[in-house]
């Protein structure tokens, strides 16, 4: 066997595993089910994963790799900080959505603590990912003054809450619209967003949508209007 052969199978497997896990749950799922559903023998997939335990963590880091490599290749083709960072929230918060079957079974089966490793490493890139943007927001005027890791470390933990309201409490999800709104009005600085741009932001809904003038251009205008008085 090759090794793209390989990972073709083990690409198969996987996805075969997060269809039965969403079905079945964990405690329900069998490693004969998974193999049935991915076309394989038993004994085929035990190639690749020695038991049910060593697929779903590979499984959820699979997740988690995805989530963390789709998020960086969209925010670091966006030059607007504030485009950028709306951008992460919707992504995440989306997601966690579309992912809610494997979300339940880990959280009523397993416990926030199972693939803690994983998680961790996962966390870490996240908030690296909103430094980057907060530091370029800072850099450009256009987001105030702050310490950056502690911000990275509230957006992420604040989050971390909506894939935790899934669980416990779905009626108190929050709109990524409006924690988007929240977050940039207590970043935004004075002087490096228009009034104009800023209610245009907040009445859009999502701030993915609008594309004005960025921050030094806003500055250069009120400077112009100043001089001009």
């Amino acid at each position: 066997m090759n090794k793209r052969s390989g990972a073709e199978s083990k690409k198969k497997i996987l996805a075969a595993a997060r269809r039965v896990f969403s079905e079945y749950g964990y405690k329900g799922a069998s490693m004969r089910m998974i193999a049935k559903s991915s076309g394989r023998s038993i004994g085929g997939l035990y190639l690749y994963f020695r038991n049910k335990e060593e697929l779903y963590t590979t499984l959820l880091k699979a997740r988690l790799d995805d989530l963390a490599q789709s998020t960086w290749d969209a925010v670091r083709e966006i030059q607007d900080p504030t485009e950028a960072l709306a951008a992460f929230i919707l992504m995440r918060v989306n997601y966690a959505r579309k992912h809610r079957e494997l979300i339940l079974i880990q959280g009523k089966e397993h416990g926030f603590t199972f693939g803690l490793k994983i998680k961790r490493q996962f966390f870490k890139h996240q908030r690296q990912v909103v430094e980057e943007i907060v530091r370029r927001g800072i850099a450009s005027g256009e987001f105030r003054e702050c310490d950056v890791g502690e911000v990275s470390k509230i957006i992420v933990c604040a989050l971390r809450g909506f894939i935790l309201s899934i669980i416990v409490e779905p009626e108190a999800l929050f709109s990524p619209e409006e924690c988007s709104n929240l977050i940039l009005k207590g970043l935004w600085s004075e002087e490096g967003i228009s009034p104009a741009r800023e209610a245009a932001v907040l009445s859009a809904g999502n701030p993915l949508h609008v594309r004005e003038k960025r921050s030094d251009e806003v500055r250069l205008e009120r400077s112009g209007r100043t001089n001009g008085n």
